[in-house]
């Protein structure tokens, strides 16, 4: 597995945790709390997330490197909608 992750500073991380699980949760079969939270994709593909008072802990886990940009990608477009009223810096590594 090859394994990114993101530490986005903000004070609502649990709120857009709890959104970004809520809205994926019509499509896979999503676990979250307000503190934690599993989006699995596919069998080869998943993010967690975990939420504290100050920032999203994003971590993106895929099988096939080719995937990894791509929902990076995806997954940052969803947290920017949520969060429009914020902006986020957002920076993936590996």
């Amino acid at each position: 597995m090859h394994i990114s992750k993101a530490v986005v500073r903000t004070e609502h991380a649990s709120r857009y945790l709890q959104q970004l699980c809520k809205h994926w949760s019509h499509k896979f079969s999503v676990d979250f709390d307000a503190l934690k939270g599993r989006v699995p994709f596919s069998d080869t593909t998943e993010v967690m997330f975990a939420a504290d008072d100050t920032a999203l802990t994003m971590t993106l886990s895929v099988a096939d490197p080719s995937q990894q940009e791509r929902m990076q990608q995806v997954i940052d477009d969803h947290l920017k909608r949520f969060a429009f009223g914020e902006e986020l810096d957002i920076v993936w590594s590996d």
